[in-house]
C-alpha cells in the first residue's frame, strides 16, 4: 500500500537535515512526498530560504505563513497558538499516513500538537538531545512524548528517550541525517565562493554562526559582544558570518553583526543564508568554525574542521574531540581560537571522530518509514525503568 509522508520544515537549519530524507521519499514509487513549509523559510529578511527547497527539485505542496516579525516571548507564544490552528487545518486537508518532524523549533512543536490531536502517526528525528541554554530543550522532549517513532542521532540519546518512557522497539539509532549531504552535495569552488560573497578568501578563514540563547538572553548578548571584540584581534583573517535565526534576540544579534562587518567590509561578510552547498564548502575551507550553532557540533567534526563553541546553547549534546567549549569571556574565546588554529589541534580535528555516524542515515530512516506497521501505532504504553 502506498503511503503519503508529510515532511515539515520551518527553517534552513532543519532543512539541512531533512533534505536527503525528502529525496529518498520522493524517489520511492511506493511513497508519496508532501512538503509542508513554514516559519523562517518564508521570511524575506532571512533570505526566503524556501527558494532552496524549490531549487533542489522539491514541490512545496503547502505553505503556512506565521507572523514571526515579533520575536519577543509573547510574540513567539502567539505564533505557536496561530500555528496550531493553521497547521491543523492544513494537516486535515493533507491527510498524511505519517508526519515527519525534526528537532526542537517552536514551529515544529505547533505542528506536533496538531498532528497528535488529529491522530496522525508522528516520526521524530533528533530527539533525546539536550541543549540546556535554550527553550528548545523542553520543546524537544515534549515532541518526543507526542511522537510514535524516534530516530536518534547517537546511542546516548536512545537511552534518554527510553528514560522518557518510550518503547525501545520504537527507537532507531541511525545517526544524524544532515551528515548525508557531506557526501552527496557538490563542493563549491573557492572561486565560486569568492564571487558569491564578494570578498577574497585568504589567510585564516573563520566561519561564524551565533544564535540567541533563549533562556539567558543577557548572557547571550554579553558573549556576542566579547566574541566580536575578540575577532577584532585577527585583522588578517577572512570572517564569514551567517545571520541568527528568528528566535527572540535574533534581530539584535544581526544588528551587532552588521555593525561588525561595516568596520572592514573587505575581509568580513554577513550572509542571510549561504545555502547547504556553500555552507558545507566554506566549512571545509575554514580553519575554524566559531559560535554556538549545532552545525559546529554535528557537521564540522565529520568535515574535519575544529569548532570553538561558546556559551551554554549546545550544552548537553554529545561531543567530538575537535570541539573546544568555552565560556563567553574574551580571554577564553581568544585562547580557544588560538588552540583551534594550532597545528596539533588541526591534526586532531582531521581524524574526524564523531558520535553522530558517517552520513548513511536517510536511506535507513525512509526504509523504516516505509516498512513499519501502522496498526495500533497510536497506542503507546509507558516504558517503566527500574532504578
Amino acid at each position: 500500500m502506498i503511503r503519503k509522508i508529510c515532511i515539515f520544515t520551518g527553517s534552513r537549519a532543519d532543512y539541512g537535515h531533512l533534505r536527503w530524507i525528502m529525496q529518498e521519499v520522493q524517489d520511492d514509487n511506493q511513497l508519496i512526498l508532501h512538503n509542508l513549509v513554514s516559519g523562517a523559510h518564508l521570511l524575506s529578511r532571512l533570505g526566503e530560504t524556501w527558494r532552496e527547497i524549490d531549487n533542489d527539485g522539491f514541490t512545496i505542496d503547502t505553505r503556512v505563513e506565521l507572523d514571526l516579525e515579533n520575536n519577543s516571548n509573547l510574540g513567539t507564544a502567539i505564533s505557536v497558538g496561530h500555528g496550531i490552528s493553521s497547521f491543523s487545518k492544513s494537516l486535515k486537508k493533507i491527510s498524511p499516513d505519517m508526519l515527519v518532524l525534526l528537532g526542537d523549533r517552536y514551529e515544529t512543536f505547533a505542528v506536533a500538537v496538531s498532528g497528535m490531536l488529529l491522530q496522525i502517526p508522528i516520526a521524530h528525528i533528533h530527539g533525546g538531545e539536550t541543549t540546556e541554554g535554550v527553550i528548545d530543550e523542553a520543546i524537544r522532549h515534549s515532541i518526543t512524548k507526542m511522537a510514535h517513532i524516534h530516530f536518534v542521532a547517537a546511542s546516548e540519546y536512545r537511552s534518554r528517550i527510553m528514560q522518557l518512557g518510550e518503547a525501545p522497539n520504537r527507537i532507531y539509532d541511525y545517526g544524524a541525517p544532515g551528515l548525508d549531504g557531506l557526501h552527496r552535495l557538490r563542493s563549491v569552488t573557492k572561486g565560486e565562493l569568492t564571487s558569491f560573497l564578494g570578498i577574497e578568501l585568504k589567510n585564516k578563514i573563520f566561519l561564524v554562526t551565533y544564535h540567541p540563547s533563549t533562556l539567558d538572553s543577557v548572557a547571550s548578548e554579553k558573549n556576542l559582544v566579547e566574541l566580536l571584540k575578540t575577532l577584532n584581534l585577527y585583522p588578517k583573517a577572512t570572517i564569514i558570518l551567517t545571520k541568527a535565526n528568528s528566535d527572540f534576540g535574533g534581530d539584535k544579534i544581526n544588528s551587532y553583526l552588521e555593525k561588525f562587518v561595516k568596520i572592514d567590509p573587505k575581509s568580513r561578510v554577513l550572509s542571510n543564508s549561504l545555502g547547504l552547498e556553500r555552507y558545507y564548502s566554506l566549512m571545509k575551507l575554514a580553519n575554524v568554525v566559531i559560535g554556538n550553532s549545532s552545525s559546529g557540533i554535528i557537521e564540522a567534526p565529520v568535515i574535519g574542521t575544529p569548532t570553538v563553541n561558546i556559551g551554554t546553547r549546545q550544552k548537553g549534546r554529545a561531543r567530538s574531540p575537535s570541539i573546544i567549549d568555552c565560556p563567553g569571556s574574551g580571554h577564553d574565546i581568544e585562547c580557544a581560537i588560538n588552540t583551534a588554529l594550532s597545528l596539533t589541534f588541526q591534526k586532531k580535528a582531521a581524524r574526524r571522530i564523531s558520535p553522530y555516524g558517517r552520513g548513511d542515515t536517510s536511506k535507513k530512516i525512509v526504509k523504516t518509514l516505509k516498512s513499519i506497521s501502522l496498526n495500533k501505532i497510536l497506542i503507546k504504553s509507558f516504558n517503566n525503568i527500574t532504578f
